[in-house]
């Protein structure tokens, strides 16, 4: 059995190896689709209720702020029930705190330019340091008063709302794809029409595929041109239904990984084989390294080992949530593994290219960085106390390289209650 070790008022949790998977697993709900969800549920004239939701800290913190203005939300088990506004934005108070959650932040920073009043939304001190200014500049240009209140970029934002006026906007998206859907998911209620055009490639752009689907299945069309272009017909409302949100499998991919480092079958079942989530792409990348795959609507199958020791190169622009994941499995191939096109994990919960090449260094693999780029060459050969980042995702990760090797302690292991409450309990039941 695993152990929690107490050391002054942090945890550590000692990771346990173990030789043998065959085992069948579940993750949460899709912690992208249920903020989606959430957002449109809220906006939606009449009662929503979302299915096999995730309840986690960063949803907590978005439905806490959606009762803030002016949605009613109750939390049933997995389900959550939402009273929506109709798209009557109340202003709040006070702030909107978001703590880490920057998909909750930046969704809300579009949705409250709907309103009428003075919204201030922010966050932890990461929070502070997560670049906002292309959203703010983009709301800007089609007539909403939003700016970041100490000049950085970054959050606090403050929004002078009268209104969202609607019109065209041109957005950088170099760091974000967050920002498009922020402006997609408010736009049904701008004045008038909103086009939005993208000044470069749209980074993780299966996440915006995520936001459309959303939008569509609560009666919303968006026309999209080429992915770089999108025009919304104004007004809209969003239509209040019943949502069943699929398993994530962003989640999922720490148990894939699982099945590939020791070499033994594991089976998902609560995964769509066919979802728009782009971390499906990590079966991909697994049958590319050896290992045998299947996928299907009923769920997923991994079966190692990895087999497959040549040099590999990967590009992982429209994919960052799975480069975690991918890094630790990388640590126990004999071959380099290259992760091109990553720069944007420099702003999330943590500066992940950082995060990870120092970690990997720790249990024994090679790791070496770029500005947005890493090569990894395995093979991890010990245990070391890893430190986490408060990152919910380096500590998943490395607790997978944990049932491998002897000796992996995690840092500050609660910090997994950002996307995934019970992760511990399945690792135990592994």
């Amino acid at each position: 059995m695993e152990t929690c070790l107490v050391v002054g008022i942090s945890q550590m949790k000692k990771i346990t190896p173990i030789k043998e998977i065959n085992a069948s697993v579940t993750v949460p709900g899709s912690k992208s689709y249920t903020q989606r969800a959430l957002i449109t549920a809220a906006l939606a004239s009449g009662r929503s209720v979302l299915r096999n939701a995730l309840i986690s800290e960063d949803t907590d913190y978005l439905m806490e702020a959606l009762r803030s203005l002016g949605a009613d939300i109750a939390v049933h088990g997995n389900d959550i029930e939402v009273q929506g506004t109709g798209g009557k934005v109340v202003a709040p108070s006070s702030a909107l705190y978001l703590g880490n959650n920057g998909t909750g932040l930046r969704f809300l920073v579009g949705m409250v330019s709907i309103g009428h009043g003075t919204f201030i939304l922010d966050g932890s001190t990461r929070m502070r340091q997560r670049p906002i200014q292309p959203l703010v500049d983009a709301l800007n240009q089609i007539g909403v008063k939003a700016f970041c209140v100490d000049g950085t970029g970054c959050p606090p934002v403050q929004v002078e709302a009268s209104g969202l006026p609607g019109g065209e906007t041109r957005l950088d998206t170099a760091l974000s794809s967050q920002y498009v859907s922020s402006l997609l998911l408010a736009a049904p209620y701008a004045e008038k029409d909103i086009e939005i055009g993208a000044s470069t490639l749209i980074p993780s752009w299966p996440y915006v595929e995520l936001t459309l689907d959303v939008m569509a299945q609560f009666g919303i069309a968006v026309e999209d041109f080429d992915k770089k272009r999108f025009r919304v017909r104004a007004p809209q409302t969003y239509q209040a239904k019943e949502y069943v949100i699929e398993g994530d499998v962003s989640s999922a991919t720490y148990f894939m990984a699982a099945a590939a480092i020791i070499g033994r079958s594991l089976r998902i079942s609560n995964i769509n084989g066919s979802s728009l989530q782009g971390d499906l792409r990590f079966l991909e990348i697994l049958d590319t390294m050896g290992c045998t795959v299947s996928a299907s609507e009923g769920g997923v199958e991994i079966t190692g080992p990895l087999s497959n020791h040549e040099d590999l190169a990967f590009d992982l622009n429209d994919v960052p949530d799975m480069v975690p994941a991918l890094a630790v499995v990388s640590a126990f191939r004999r071959g380099k593994t290259t992760l091109k096109n990553i720069l944007h994990l420099r702003v999330k919960e943590s500066d992940r290219v950082f995060a990870l090449t120092n970690e990997l260094q720790k249990i024994g693999a090679r790791a070496e960085k770029t500005a947005d780029s890493m090569v990894i060459q395995g093979i991890a050969t010990h245990g070391a106390e890893i430190e986490c980042y408060n990152d919910h995702r380096i500590a998943m990760s490395f607790a997978i390289a944990g049932l491998a090797i002897e000796g992996v302690i995690i840092k500050d292991p609660d910090c997994v209650k950002k996307s995934f409450p019970d992760f511990w309990e399945k690792i135990d039941a592994l």
